[in-house]
């Protein structure tokens, strides 16, 4: 039980890193991720749009 917090911050973390160029951006996703669980952070970040970059 002790071990999954850890795990857990660690994979908001990296799904904050996945999401650093969507709308959210990485502590946008990250803190979703963190308090909702990674698993619906996991799902929000497959349903946000991509940050086109401007030409």
């Amino acid at each position: 039980m002790l071990t999954l917090i850890p795990i857990s911050i660690l994979a908001s973390i990296f799904l904050g890193y996945l999401g650093r160029h969507r709308r959210m951006g990485f502590w946008g996703m990250t803190f979703c991720s963190i308090l909702l669980t990674p698993l619906v952070g996991l799902i929000i970040l497959v349903v946000t749009d991509d940050v086109k970059p401007e030409v």
